[in-house]
Protein backbone atom coordinates (compact mmCIF):
# COMPACT_ATOMS: atom_id res chain seq x y z
CA UNK A 1 0.00 0.00 0.00
CA UNK A 2 1.85 3.52 -0.71
CA UNK A 3 0.95 6.46 1.01
CA UNK A 4 -1.90 8.39 -0.27
CA UNK A 5 -3.78 5.21 -0.20
CA UNK A 6 -3.07 4.67 3.63
CA UNK A 7 -3.60 8.39 4.12
CA UNK A 8 -7.39 7.71 1.94
CA UNK A 9 -8.29 4.88 4.83
CA UNK A 10 -6.64 6.98 7.72
CA UNK A 11 -4.06 4.86 8.74
CA UNK A 12 -1.46 7.47 8.40
CA UNK A 13 -1.85 11.10 8.61
CA UNK A 14 0.00 14.38 7.95
CA UNK A 15 1.12 16.19 11.39
CA UNK A 16 1.65 19.33 11.25
CA UNK A 17 2.39 19.35 14.86
CA UNK A 18 1.65 17.54 18.41
CA UNK A 19 2.00 19.06 21.75
CA UNK A 20 0.91 19.23 25.64
CA UNK A 21 -0.73 22.28 26.76
CA UNK A 22 -3.97 23.56 28.32
CA UNK A 23 -7.03 23.84 25.86
CA UNK A 24 -7.12 27.30 26.10
CA UNK A 25 -10.89 28.27 24.75
CA UNK A 26 -14.21 26.77 24.55
CA UNK A 27 -16.32 24.66 26.78
CA UNK A 28 -12.76 22.54 28.27
CA UNK A 29 -10.94 25.60 29.07
CA UNK A 30 -8.27 25.16 31.74
CA UNK A 31 -7.98 21.54 30.59
CA UNK A 32 -4.62 19.84 30.14
CA UNK A 33 -4.61 18.42 26.75
CA UNK A 34 -2.54 16.71 23.90
CA UNK A 35 -3.10 18.33 20.55
CA UNK A 36 -2.66 16.60 17.16
CA UNK A 37 -3.10 19.05 14.61
CA UNK A 38 -3.22 17.76 11.47
CA UNK A 39 -1.60 19.06 8.20
CA UNK A 40 -4.22 20.03 5.16
CA UNK A 41 -7.18 22.51 5.06
CA UNK A 42 -9.55 23.82 2.24
CA UNK A 43 -11.27 26.26 4.10
CA UNK A 44 -9.55 29.01 3.79
CA UNK A 45 -10.42 31.74 6.80
CA UNK A 46 -8.79 35.21 6.19
CA UNK A 47 -8.13 35.42 9.51
CA UNK A 48 -6.63 32.18 10.53
CA UNK A 49 -3.69 32.34 12.73
CA UNK A 50 -2.28 28.79 11.34
CA UNK A 51 -2.07 28.87 7.88
CA UNK A 52 0.90 27.50 7.67
CA UNK A 53 -0.95 24.82 8.00
CA UNK A 54 -2.72 24.24 5.08
CA UNK A 55 -0.73 22.34 3.06
CA UNK A 56 -0.95 19.19 3.89
CA UNK A 57 2.06 18.07 1.39
CA UNK A 58 4.46 19.98 3.70
CA UNK A 59 3.95 18.32 7.02
CA UNK A 60 5.30 14.31 7.65
CA UNK A 61 2.96 11.84 7.23
CA UNK A 62 3.17 9.37 10.40
CA UNK A 63 1.16 6.18 11.22
CA UNK A 64 -1.63 6.17 13.38
CA UNK A 65 0.44 3.92 16.24
CA UNK A 66 3.33 6.63 15.84
CA UNK A 67 0.72 9.43 16.58
CA UNK A 68 -0.79 7.31 19.61
CA UNK A 69 2.62 6.72 21.14
CA UNK A 70 3.99 10.00 21.00
CA UNK A 71 0.36 10.77 23.04
CA UNK A 72 1.17 7.95 25.58
CA UNK A 73 4.58 10.19 26.83
CA UNK A 74 2.59 12.47 28.08
CA UNK A 75 0.72 12.38 31.88
CA UNK A 76 -3.05 13.94 30.07
CA UNK A 77 -5.40 11.56 28.50
CA UNK A 78 -7.33 14.49 26.98
CA UNK A 79 -6.99 14.54 23.18
CA UNK A 80 -7.77 17.21 20.72
CA UNK A 81 -7.45 16.68 17.50
CA UNK A 82 -7.60 20.20 15.02
CA UNK A 83 -5.98 21.04 11.96
CA UNK A 84 -6.14 22.71 9.37
CA UNK A 85 -9.63 20.76 8.81
CA UNK A 86 -8.78 17.58 10.52
CA UNK A 87 -12.35 15.62 9.06
CA UNK A 88 -10.28 16.21 5.46
CA UNK A 89 -9.57 12.45 6.43
CA UNK A 90 -10.85 9.40 7.59
CA UNK A 91 -10.45 9.64 11.22
CA UNK A 92 -11.72 6.03 12.19
CA UNK A 93 -8.32 4.05 12.57
CA UNK A 94 -6.71 7.09 14.44
CA UNK A 95 -9.60 7.44 16.95
CA UNK A 96 -10.38 3.74 17.75
CA UNK A 97 -6.67 3.95 18.25
CA UNK A 98 -6.59 6.37 20.95
CA UNK A 99 -9.93 4.97 22.45
CA UNK A 100 -8.12 1.28 22.93
CA UNK A 101 -5.35 3.46 24.60
CA UNK A 102 -7.42 4.94 27.10
CA UNK A 103 -8.10 8.56 25.53
CA UNK A 104 -11.21 11.25 25.79
CA UNK A 105 -11.09 12.25 22.30
CA UNK A 106 -11.90 16.02 21.09
CA UNK A 107 -12.08 17.33 17.91
CA UNK A 108 -12.48 21.21 16.59
CA UNK A 109 -13.77 21.28 13.34
CA UNK A 110 -15.26 23.90 10.40
CA UNK A 111 -17.12 20.66 9.40
CA UNK A 112 -17.21 21.13 5.76
CA UNK A 113 -16.20 17.32 4.86
CA UNK A 114 -18.36 14.42 6.09
CA UNK A 115 -18.27 13.45 9.11
CA UNK A 116 -15.69 10.02 10.59
CA UNK A 117 -14.34 8.85 13.88
CA UNK A 118 -15.62 8.91 17.36
CA UNK A 119 -15.15 11.42 19.85
CA UNK A 120 -16.24 12.08 23.38
CA UNK A 121 -16.70 16.06 22.62
CA UNK A 122 -16.95 17.47 19.02
CA UNK A 123 -16.58 21.43 18.93
CA UNK A 124 -18.03 22.74 15.49
CA UNK A 125 -16.84 26.01 14.45
CA UNK A 126 -18.51 26.79 11.32
CA UNK A 127 -16.82 28.87 8.85
CA UNK A 128 -18.61 31.36 5.83
CA UNK A 129 -15.63 30.20 3.61
CA UNK A 130 -16.82 27.50 3.16
CA UNK A 131 -20.49 25.70 3.82
CA UNK A 132 -20.40 23.17 6.76
CA UNK A 133 -21.09 19.19 5.53
CA UNK A 134 -24.71 18.41 6.65
CA UNK A 135 -23.63 15.59 8.99
CA UNK A 136 -22.27 17.37 11.60
CA UNK A 137 -24.93 19.04 13.35
CA UNK A 138 -26.18 15.52 14.58
CA UNK A 139 -22.63 15.69 16.76
CA UNK A 140 -21.78 18.75 17.22
CA UNK A 141 -21.77 18.90 21.12
CA UNK A 142 -20.02 22.77 21.66
CA UNK A 143 -20.64 25.51 18.37
CA UNK A 144 -18.08 28.09 18.27
CA UNK A 145 -18.34 30.89 16.17
CA UNK A 146 -15.71 33.28 15.63
CA UNK A 147 -17.18 36.69 15.94
CA UNK A 148 -14.82 39.16 13.00
CA UNK A 149 -17.61 41.12 11.34
CA UNK A 150 -20.85 42.23 12.74
CA UNK A 151 -22.88 40.25 10.66
CA UNK A 152 -21.04 36.95 12.49
CA UNK A 153 -23.70 37.49 14.50
CA UNK A 154 -26.76 36.31 12.51
CA UNK A 155 -24.34 33.90 10.75
CA UNK A 156 -24.08 32.72 14.43
CA UNK A 157 -27.80 32.21 14.75
CA UNK A 158 -28.02 30.64 11.40
CA UNK A 159 -26.16 27.75 12.58
CA UNK A 160 -27.84 27.09 16.24
CA UNK A 161 -30.98 26.20 15.13
CA UNK A 162 -29.34 23.24 13.32
CA UNK A 163 -27.61 21.73 15.94
CA UNK A 164 -29.27 19.92 18.90
CA UNK A 165 -30.79 21.22 21.76
CA UNK A 166 -28.22 20.48 24.33
CA UNK A 167 -25.03 21.81 21.91
CA UNK A 168 -23.52 24.52 24.32
CA UNK A 169 -23.51 27.96 22.09
CA UNK A 170 -20.50 30.16 22.17
CA UNK A 171 -19.13 33.06 20.80
CA UNK A 172 -15.98 33.73 20.81
CA UNK A 173 -13.91 37.05 19.43
CA UNK A 174 -11.45 37.16 17.05
CA UNK A 175 -8.15 37.38 18.66
CA UNK A 176 -7.45 40.65 16.59
CA UNK A 177 -10.86 41.73 16.62
CA UNK A 178 -11.55 41.70 20.14
CA UNK A 179 -11.35 45.30 21.23
CA UNK A 180 -13.56 46.17 18.46
CA UNK A 181 -16.18 43.12 19.46
CA UNK A 182 -15.66 42.06 22.68
CA UNK A 183 -18.41 44.90 24.08
CA UNK A 184 -21.18 43.74 21.39
CA UNK A 185 -20.39 40.16 22.47
CA UNK A 186 -21.01 40.81 26.17
CA UNK A 187 -24.21 42.39 25.59
CA UNK A 188 -25.43 39.89 22.86
CA UNK A 189 -24.83 37.15 25.35
CA UNK A 190 -26.43 39.10 28.57
CA UNK A 191 -29.98 39.53 26.46
CA UNK A 192 -29.25 36.00 24.99
CA UNK A 193 -28.49 33.35 27.58
CA UNK A 194 -28.36 30.72 25.88
CA UNK A 195 -25.21 31.83 24.63
CA UNK A 196 -21.71 32.33 26.37
CA UNK A 197 -18.49 33.45 25.66
CA UNK A 198 -15.16 31.81 24.91
CA UNK A 199 -12.05 33.45 25.15
CA UNK A 200 -8.26 32.65 23.47
CA UNK A 201 -7.21 31.99 27.15
CA UNK A 202 -4.15 30.43 25.78
CA UNK A 203 -2.98 33.33 24.56
CA UNK A 204 -2.94 35.83 27.44
CA UNK A 205 -1.01 33.04 29.44
CA UNK A 206 1.22 32.62 25.87
CA UNK A 207 1.15 29.10 25.30
CA UNK A 208 0.39 27.43 22.63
Amino acid sequence: MDKKQAIDQGIMLPVMEAFYTIQGEGVHTGTPAYFIRLGGCDVGCVWCDVKESWEAEKWPILSVEDIVNQALEYPGRLVVITGGEPLMYELGPLTGLLKKNGFTINIETSGAHPFSGTFDWVCFSPKKFKKPHPSIYEHANELKVVIFHKSDFDFAEKHAVLVNKNCHKLLQPEWSKSSVHLGSIIDYVKSRPEWKISLQTHKFMDIP
